[in-house]
């Protein structure tokens, strides 16, 4: 059973009071999440543990901000 995580109906819920364009940028963001999430599952069961890791954070000059992340991937053995 694949869970259930939601992200896109959680950032359309938040995104209710935002600008058009930043409704977009969360629209565009919630589905490459959601991407992200199933290459994770995938992963997962192929064999690999994954972990998200923040290599560094983006500002935008004018107080907002996002993590950037990497993945670290441990193989189990065969």
């Amino acid at each position: 059973m694949t869970p259930q995580t939601r992200v896109k109906e959680r950032a359309e819920e938040q995104a209710t009071s935002m600008s058009t364009d930043q409704q977009s940028a969360i629209r565009m963001l919630a589905n490459e999440l959601h991407r992200l999430n199933h290459a994770v599952m995938k992963a997962v069961e192929a064999g690999v543990s994954v972990e998200l890791v923040r290599s560094a954070r983006h500002h935008g000059g004018n107080g907002n901000w996002g993590d950037l992340m990497i993945p670290v991937v441990v193989a189990q053995p065969r």
